[in-house]
């Protein structure tokens, strides 16, 4: 029993330091409780107080400012990272899930929020970054062309851009799952991969990894793996993405179709093809009575500005953003 109680303990300090280290500035114990709320950790303000109390006094975690604002220590990162690993490992399957389900865009009137990914350039290097993935917008080589920029103190999503900074939010492939999800379509999310195209036609996946075992993005560990070649793609048709490898019930497509015809109105998608029921596709096997579904990722477009040298630092599923605050790249 004892043994229990200090593992729920321990779970509960990961939690509020993983809270913690997704931020870029302090926070208190009322939105920490809020944030574990939104990641379906119940938790009140009160006991998150008492939790940071004794962080404190481990090392993990340091009082800022007046209003008794929190921020993680070297020393809580290093516990984060090495604690309860086991605790972590699908922690991605878990945050697709939770974002899909607070994805409120109404195709219809055109408002609500959607999922992004958020990206970090140096404010030296934006004009050159905006250039490089250029060809792969053109190439539709994205989940959407519709964007939105921050600078140094302003908020994307969960990100807070640091000085010196600037933030690129692109639509996240979620927004498609979101969407299918108010639907009534359920989107089971399978895999992160590299998919090979040849002769501007989606091949095979030569890369996969499942999201429900992995406590990393995959397409963030491809870009830092420098493993794309979306220069290649755009100039000869032949070269790797990133890509989603989704599964839907199989008597959903119609319908799932209609959905995402309407999303393609809106200036949302990154599909790249939908099988058939039971069948492998892009040979990748699927589900009985299942379909699957390829989606481009979001960070397609930054992973192009990686292969031309420009460095980023991404932070895939990084929160939600009203669509009305989306604008297109080609008006930057």
């Amino acid at each position: 029993m004892i043994g229990q109680e200090t593992r729920e303990l321990e779970r509960k300090v990961v939690a509020i330091l993983k809270v913690l280290s997704d931020s870029q500035e302090p926070l208190g114990g009322r939105v920490i409780a809020r944030r574990l709320g939104d990641r379906g950790i119940d938790l009140g303000e009160r006991a998150v107080r008492y939790h940071l109390k004794l962080m404190d006094e481990r090392g993990l975690t340091r009082s800022v400012g007046r209003r008794d604002g929190r921020s993680i220590t070297q020393r809580g990162i290093e516990e984060f990272r090495n604690a309860l690993v086991s605790d972590r490992v699908g922690s991605i399957a878990d945050k697709i899930e939770l974002l899909a389900y607070r994805t409120s865009l109404d195709l219809e009137k055109r408002t609500g929020e959607i999922p992004i990914n958020t990206s970090l350039f140096a404010k030296g290097e934006f004009g050159h970054a905006l250039e490089a993935m250029r060809d792969a917008f053109s190439a539709g080589l994205c989940v959407s062309d519709l964007v939105a920029v921050a600078f140094e103190g302003e908020r994307l999503g969960e990100v807070l851009v640091p000085q010196g900074k600037v933030a690129l939010a692109t639509v996240s492939s979620i927004a498609v799952g979101g969407v299918l999800l108010k639907t009534g379509i359920p989107l089971d999310s399978k895999f992160g991969g590299m998919l090979q195209i040849r002769n501007h036609e989606p091949l095979r996946f030569i890369e996969l990894i499942e999201y429900s075992g992995c406590s990393l993005n995959p397409c963030e560990l491809f870009i830092a793996g420098k493993m794309t070649s979306i220069g290649e793609v755009t100039r000869k048709g032949e070269g790797k993405i990133l890509a989603n490898f989704r599964e839907l019930p199989a008597p959903c497509r119609t319908v799932a179709e209609t959905a995402i015809e309407k999303l393609k109105e809106t200036g949302l998608g990154g599909l790249v093809m939908m099988g058939e029921m039971s069948e492998p596709l892009c040979e990748v096997p699927v589900g009985l009575n299942k379909v699957g579904v390829i989606i481009q990722s979001g960070l397609t477009p930054v992973a192009a500005a990686v292969e031309a040298g420009i460095e980023v630092v991404n932070y895939a599923m990084s929160g939600l953003i009203d669509y009305r605050e989306l604008r297109s790249f080609w008006d930057l």
